[in-house]
């Protein structure tokens, strides 16, 4: 009997919340300005935690997985939100959830 080692997708964390924020926007970012523009966003809403270089490692994690789902452009060093980049945030519909169940 195989177990499932891997977590389920779960709803968008706050770090995916505000990659997306910041790359909506016309502006392509390198790495190090897109974590400053997350970084600040965060401590505003108190949920900057765990320290700086962790969530460094989080946020290149969480904006690696964006560009390898195409939803995030990378030219070079820069990357730059493209229009699918709203699919982030909206959970996937699971297959033992009932239509009826989503829908309400």
């Amino acid at each position: 009997m195989q177990r499932k080692s891997a977590f389920s997708r779960r709803l968008p964390d706050l770090v995916t919340e505000e990659l997306v924020a910041a790359l909506s926007k016309k502006t392509s970012y390198e790495f190090k300005q897109l974590f400053e523009v997350v970084h600040e966003a965060l401590k505003a809403r108190n949920a900057a935690s765990g320290g700086e270089e962790m969530l460094r490692l989080r946020a290149y994690e969480k904006l690696q997985n964006l560009v390898s789902r195409g939803m995030v452009k990378k030219a070079g060093k820069k990357y730059k939100g493209l229009a699918s980049l709203s699919k982030a945030l909206i959970p996937p519909v699971s297959a033992s959830i009932p239509a009826a169940a989503i829908a309400k």
